[in-house]
C-alpha cells in the first residue's frame, strides 16, 4: 500500500500536503496569547513579589549579615531567617502555589489537527483546530480556589519562618542561663573551698572532727562533677543553635552572642489572646483552607453544567477551499457522580471548618499553659529575688559564724550552703523558663514577626470572610 502510495504521488500533490500543514501550523501563533489573570491572581502575584524582593531579591538568596560576637540577637534571626532550608523549601511551595492560579484558570491548549483521505491517492487534506472551552465560570472558580491554597502555603511560609526565629531564640538564652548556672556553681565551689579551710582551722583548734572536712571535700568533688556536666551540655545548645542558623555540619561554628537581649513583651491576657486569633499563622492557613473548600463546592456545582469544544477543518486540495466547523458540547447526565462531588466538596468543608475549630480550641488551651508558666516564673523570681536569696544568703553568712564560733555544726552549715546554691539555681531556671515562655507566645501563639523578618508588613489580603455556603449557589 505505502509502495503504491508514494508512486502515485506526484510532486504537485505533496506540494498540497505541505501547503496544508503549513495552513495548519499558523495557527501556532495562538502560542504567543496570553489569558486574563483574576483580581484574586493579581494579588497573589502582588503579594509574592513583597515577599520575593526581601528573601530572594533579583531570583538570588539575600546577602546574609556577618555574625560575630558583637552581632545582636537580631542579627542572628536575620541569619537564620534568610538562610534556614526549611525557610526556603516553604517559600518555594508558596511560589509554586501562586504560579498553579495562573495554570488553572487557563484555557486548555487547542489542538491542531490533520486529515488526510487516501485512496490510492492523498484525495483529501484537512488541517484543522480544535480547542475545549469549559463552561466560563468553571475557570474563575478554579483560579479563585488556586489562589486560597496559595494563601495557605504563605501562611506556611510564614508560621516556618517564625518557627526558625524560635529555634534560634531557644538555644540562645539556654546557652546564655547556662553560663549563669556555671557562674553560680563556680563561685559556690569557691565558697566550699573556703568552708574546707575553715572545717580544716576548726579541727587543728580541736573544735571539730576530721569528718567536716571530708564533707566539704565530699560536696566540692560533687560540684566539681556537676560544672564538668554542666559544661559539656553546651555542645548539645550549640549544634541546636547552629543548625537553626541554616548551618551545615561542616561549616564552621557559630559565635556565641556576648550579649544577653530579653524579649519585649508584656503578657497582657486579653489583647494577646486576640492578637493570636487574628494573626497566628496556623490559624490564618486553616482559614484559607476552609475558603479553599468553599471555592470546592462552587466547582462542584458547576459540574451540572457543559462544556464545549469548537473546531474547524479546512480540505486544501477542494476548489473553492471547503471549510467545516464543528462543535460538540458535554452532556452532564450522571445526576448521581454530581451529586456525589458535589457532597464530597461539602464533607471537605466541613472537615476544614471542623480544623479550624479544633486549632482555635488548641491554640486557647496552649495560650492559658503558656500564661499560666510565665505567670509562675515571675512569682518564683519574684520570691526568690526579693525574699528567699536575701535570707539564704544571711542564713549562711549566720552559720559560717556560728561555725566559727562553735554554736553550729558542719551539717547545718553544710545546709545553709546548699540551700543558698539552690535558690540562685532557681533564679536562673525561672529566668530561663520566663524568656522561653515569651519567646514562644511571640512568635509561634501570637505570630508577632521579628525585625526584618521576610514576610508581609500587612495581614495577606483574603477573597472574603469565611462564612458558611448557601444550598442555593
Amino acid at each position: 500500500m505505502s509502495r503504491q502510495f508514494i508512486t502515485h504521488m506526484s510532486r504537485r500533490k505533496w506540494n498540497w500536503l505541505f501547503a496544508g500543514v503549513g495552513t495548519v501550523a499558523a495557527a501556532m501563533l495562538f502560542s504567543g496569547c496570553k489569558g486574563v489573570p483574576t483580581k484574586t491572581e493579581k494579588q497573589s502575584r502582588a503579594d509574592l513579589k513583597a515577599v520575593t524582593q526581601v528573601y530572594r531579591p533579583g531570583e538570588r538568596k539575600a546577602t546574609l549579615p556577618p555574625l560575630d560576637t558583637n552581632a545582636t540577637l537580631g542579627t542572628f534571626l536575620t541569619y537564620a531567617m534568610l538562610n534556614q532550608p526549611r525557610v526556603e523549601a516553604a517559600y518555594y511551595d508558596y511560589a509554586a502555589a501562586v504560579e498553579r492560579i495562573t495554570v488553572e484558570r487557563s484555557l486548555p491548549d487547542p489542538r491542531l489537527t490533520l486529515e488526510l483521505d487516501i485512496q490510492e491517492v492523498v484525495t483529501t487534506v484537512m488541517p484543522g483546530l480544535m480547542t475545549d472551552l469549559p463552561w466560563v465560570k468553571k475557570l474563575r472558580i478554579r483560579a479563585d480556589a488556586a489562589s486560597a491554597e496559595s494563601q495557605a502555603k504563605y501562611f506556611g511560609f510564614e508560621s516556618a519562618v517564625l518557627q526558625t526565629a524560635f529555634e534560634v531564640k531557644r538555644p540562645y538564652y539556654q546557652l546564655y542561663f547556662l553560663n549563669e548556672r556555671l557562674r553560680v556553681n563556680r563561685e559556690t565551689l569557691a565558697l566550699l573551698g573556703q568552708l574546707e579551710q575553715l572545717a580544716r582551722t576548726q579541727v587543728e583548734a580541736g573544735k571539730a572532727t576530721l569528718q567536716d572536712v571530708l564533707r566539704a571535700e565530699i560536696e566540692q568533688d560533687r560540684l566539681k562533677t556537676e560544672i564538668v556536666n554542666l559544661d559539656d551540655s553546651r555542645n548539645p545548645l550549640l549544634a541546636q543553635f547552629k543548625a537553626a542558623l541554616g548551618l551545615k555540619a561542616d561549616q564552621p561554628n557559630p559565635p556565641i552572642p556576648a550579649q544577653f537581649e530579653s524579649t519585649p513583651m508584656d503578657l497582657t491576657p486579653e489583647q494577646l489572646f486576640a492578637d493570636a486569633l487574628a494573626r497566628n499563622p496556623r490559624l490564618k492557613a486553616m482559614e484559607a483552607e476552609v475558603r479553599m473548600a468553599e471555592t470546592g463546592i462552587r466547582l462542584a456545582r458547576t459540574s451540572k453544567l457543559p462544556d464545549f469544544n469548537l473546531g474547524v477543518e479546512a480540505d486544501a486540495k477542494a476548489s473553492p477551499v471547503m471549510v467545516r466547523p464543528t462543535l460538540g458540547v458535554t452532556l452532564p447526565i450522571w445526576r448521581d457522580k454530581i451529586a456525589a462531588e458535589i457532597a464530597s466538596a461539602q464533607a471537605l468543608k466541613s472537615a476544614a471548618q471542623a480544623r479550624l475549630s479544633a486549632e482555635q480550641i488548641q491554640l486557647a488551651v496552649e495560650f492559658a499553659d503558656k500564661s499560666f508558666m510565665y505567670r509562675e516564673a515571675t512569682r518564683n523570681l519574684e520570691l526568690l529575688t526579693k525574699s528567699l536569696l536575701p535570707k539564704a544568703r544571711q542564713a549562711l553568712e549566720v552559720a559560717r559564724s556560728g561555725y566559727s564560733s562553735g554554736k553550729v555544726d558542719f551539717i547545718n552549715l553544710q545546709e545553709a550552703q546548699r540551700s543558698f546554691l539552690e535558690f540562685q539555681l532557681a533564679e536562673v531556671e525561672a529566668r530561663t523558663r520566663r524568656e522561653l515562655v515569651l519567646a514562644e507566645v511571640s512568635l509561634l501563639i501570637v505570630g508577632v514577626p521579628p525585625p526584618g523578618a521576610p514576610i508581609l508588613t500587612t495581614t495577606l489580603q483574603s477573597p472574603a470572610p469565611v462564612q458558611p455556603v448557601s444550598d442555593k449557589q
